[in-house]
This record gives structure tokens, sequence and C-alpha cells, in this order.
């Protein structure tokens, strides 16, 4: 199993302190723990794309290619890329330039997206919020496929016969679907034959557990090799050295951010009983000491099967020593550990 880091790289005020670190602080912390997760070993980290305030990177490729230079191993990816207000072409070109950069590191993953503000930033309807993905991610796997392409679709111009340059160091880059939950999605990845990270930010990870099945079923279905597929699981985790300071670190962030969220979108305020119970041994998040984490992660192995999985360690703005602390946890304790268990 792959383990890795994703983080939006928030840039909200911390809640104990009420300060806000300035962007380019926010990003010169964010190079750290990048490099910092290579060196302890770590085999992923992915970076999503937002376009608010309360998140520093609307574009992923130019981080990833700062940590490129950086960094000699640990594979690089969005997530995730918002397909659907992006353009292919583009995408796949600087996606390549990182690949070169790297020697092969890099990695798309590709979502329609949980916020909507690209949408009207770059001038698309929500009501095609479905079909701009569905016909973006197709010319997406033709430029990937093929270095002259000749496509047609509703909401692009037309390409006969042009190539897409620069081809990546890889024969073709990796492409994930990110997966928020919606059997639509599952069904699509798995008949396009490709791998599959799914987000469980909330609920219980067992219920997701028919999703991987039936992707797996469909995939099989359509002809594919389901062994060469992945399955990437992406969870909010924090470690520390005890269970109770992994718990008291990472809930002022967390209760800030999902209770702002939350506001936008209806949900009540995060308490710290509901956070407790998403704590639990079967709950959503892995937040603990290195050996409960060690546990959940074990847990998730067996009700998935992934290949992957990504901590997702920053939800609202943290303290960068801790941030690292939990990186360092995370690849010298845990990871070894989870490693040896699924014998991988």
């Amino acid at each position: 199993m792959e383990l890795g880091l994703s983080t939006f790289v928030e840039l909200t005020p911390d809640p104990v302190t009420k300060k806000t670190i300035s962007p380019y602080e926010r990003m010169q912390n964010l190079l750290e723990e990048i490099e910092l997760a290579e060196q302890v070993g770590l085999d992923v980290f992915a970076i999503g794309e937002h376009h608010r305030p309360d998140f520093v990177v609307s574009s992923p490729t130019v981080v990833l290619g700062a940590a490129a230079a950086r960094t000699r191993t640990i594979k690089l990816s969005s997530a995730v890329t918002v397909l659907s207000s992006d353009d292919p072409v583009r995408v796949f070109q600087q996606f390549s330039t990182i690949d070169l950069l790297s020697g092969g590191r890099a990695e798309i993953m590709a979502g329609r997206g949980s916020f909507i503000e690209s949408f009207p930033l770059f001038g698309y309807d929500l009501k095609d919020y479905d079909s701009l993905f569905a016909e973006k991610l197709d010319l997406l796997l033709r430029i990937n496929e093929s270095e002259k392409v000749t496509w047609s679709g509703k909401h692009r111009p037309a390409i006969k016969n042009l190539g897409v340059y620069p081809r990546p160091h890889q024969p073709k880059l990796p492409i994930w679907v990110a997966i928020g939950g919606t059997p639509e999605s599952v069904e699509r990845a798995a008949t396009l034959g490709l791998h599959m990270a799914l987000a469980i930010i909330g609920g219980t990870p067992d219920r997701f557990a028919p999703y991987v099945k039936y992707y797996r079923d469909v995939a099989r279905a359509a002809g594919h090799n389901v062994e060469s597929l992945g399955v990437g699981i992406h969870s909010h985790s924090f470690i520390a050295d005890t269970s109770q300071k992994a718990a008291d670190d990472f809930y002022p962030s967390y209760a800030y951010m999902m209770s702002r969220i939350g506001k936008e979108r209806g949900w009540p305020p995060m308490e710290r009983a509901q956070y407790e119970e998403m704590r639990s041994p079967h709950g959503s998040l892995l937040v603990g000491s290195p050996q409960q984490v060690i546990d959940k992660i074990l847990y998730e192995y067996e009700l998935f099967k992934n290949t992957r999985f990504l901590a997702h360690m920053t939800v609202g703005s943290m303290p960068h020593a801790q941030v690292m602390r939990s990186i360092e946890l995370f690849g010298t304790q845990v990871a070894p550990a989870v490693r040896k268990a699924v014998k991988q």
C-alpha cells in the first residue's frame, strides 16, 4: 500500500491565537512539509485546487513544479484538479512538465470539485456540472493516449489532428478520478478503467465498502484488469505522541473549518462530542496516537483492500510545528507498521 499526504493548504486564522499567517509563510511551510514527507519515506504528496480566500493554492501545478525541484522520489499529485472548469490540453501540458521536472513522478487526480467558485470565475454554467466533467475527462484521456488528437465536443472548440506537447517522462500520466460517494461517479471511473480516489470525511468507513465493491465489479465487467487499478482512501488524519494530545491539537482547527463550511451548506456546527465519536475505532477521523492511526488504517484496509491511503492532516490552519511532528510520526512509526502488516 502506498502511503502519503494530501492538503488543501488552508489560510485561515489560528483558532487559538486568532492570527492568520501570510500567504508567503504558508507556502514556505507547505514546501517544508513536502520535503519532510519525502525524508520520512512517504510515497505521495497531493495538493488541492481552490478559488476562495480560505485556501491559498489555486494552481497546484505551480506548487508541484516547485516541489519537483526540491524532491527526488515522492510522487506528486493534485487533490484535485477541477477538470470541469479547466482546459484538458493545458492540464495535460502542465502535468507533463511536472513529470519531466520530476523524472516521472507526476499524477493527475481529476474531479468535479466540492466547491463551485471556479465555475463562474471561468465562465461555466453549473447546470453543465456533470457534462463538463464527462466531456473534458474524455479529452484528457485521448491526449494521454495519443500525441496527435482529433476530438470534438460541446463545451470546448474542436481539435483536428493536432499534437499536444510536451509529452511526459512516463509513457502515460497516471490519472485518478476523485469520488465523493455517488454510484454514477464510481461507475464512470470503473468503466473507463481509471484509478479511484475515495474521500471519507464523515460517517463511518464501512458504509463506503459497497462503492469499492461496485467499482471493482463494474471494472471487471468492462474488461479491465482489476488488479492493476488503484483504489485510494482519503481521510482526515492527525498524529501526536499521545491520543489526548492529538485530539486536543487537531480539534480547534478542524471544528473551525468544518463549522465554517457547514454553515455554507446548512450543516450544524461541529461539537466536541461528535468529533470524539468520529475518532472512535470505526469512525472516519484518524486522529490519535501512532498506534491508533495504524489500527484505523488497517481497519480501512480490511474493508477496502485499498492500494493507497492519503492522510489529510490540515483541516483549517494548524501550527506548523504540530503538522511537521504529525508527518514525522506518520513516516517513521505509522507507515512502517502498516507496510509490514499488509506485506506490500
